[in-house]
């Protein structure tokens, strides 16, 4: 998830300024966007074509085991935090782009467990199926934000403390050894839901010109989130 604190609520927001510099700013915003979504799928193809398939099953296995998951989830915390400050560098556009492609190999990483048991276990439709409804419901929400033109910065506070509490059974899980069920991941897609109309809002109302590298990384942590949990859910129900 995203930091909003990034958002910029000043009046150089991007809402503030002319026409032509705001479709600039969303054009590059989803260019980029499409851009680090088809590095991500290229890394991962290329991961479970090259891993030989013993190794990324130890990998999985042990990627998913009690403590280890905690150990990664912290590892990637980390790391997206350090790529989310580059991004957002007022003075480096070098940084802005090691910010996001140190995201987007971060999230690979994280990803390729899940898609190697998907790959392996849960049959040829399962990651297209999931892939195309992830899609689908992220250009639904898109069009929402787009038609109305609504501002959903009021989410703000509602997805950060629905954001801790999502972390909070996820380490819970992971040290008592319960599983979280269907209903947990059904309300993780609605929570990322809420922060994809948030961050699309953000790209339309309160980015500054400048952060459309930023507004990319926001956007495409959020659907590679939605993905996760779509995928899940598709894979419990195969």
């Amino acid at each position: 998830m995203f930091n909003e604190n990034a958002v910029d609520y000043s009046p150089d927001a991007v809402a503030n300024a002319p026409s032509a510099v705001r479709a600039d700013f969303i054009v590059k915003t989803y260019t980029h966007l499409t851009g680090a979504v088809m590095a991500f799928a290229s890394l991962l193809a290329l991961m479970i074509q090259v891993v030989p398939a013993q190794t990324a099953e130890k990998i999985a296995v042990t990627a998913f085991s009690g403590w280890n998951w905690l150990l990664v989830l912290g590892a990637f915390m980390l790391v997206s935090t350090v790529a989310e400050r580059w991004a957002r560098s007022s003075t480096s556009v070098g940084m802005q782009y090691a910010g996001l492609s140190l995201f987007v190999v971060a999230e690979a990483l994280l990803f390729f467990p899940m898609i190697y048991f998907a790959a392996r276990y849960g049959g040829s439709s399962v990651i297209p199926t999931a892939g195309l409804m992830t899609l689908a419901l992220f250009a639904g929400l898109t069009a929402i934000v787009f038609v109305t033109k609504e501002d959903f910065s009021f989410l703000r506070g509602i997805l950060m403390l629905g954001g801790l509490v999502a972390i909070g059974l996820i380490v819970c899980s992971a040290l008592f050894g319960f599983n979280l069920g269907t209903i947990f991941t059904v309300a993780m897609i609605g929570l990322m839901c809420g922060y994809i109309l948030y961050h699309t809002s953000n790209v339309l109302h309160h980015y500054a010109p400048g952060q459309h590298v930023a507004a990319s990384l926001a956007l495409f942590a959020s659907l590679a989130t939605l993905f996760w949990y779509v995928l899940r859910l598709v894979m419990s129900r195969d």
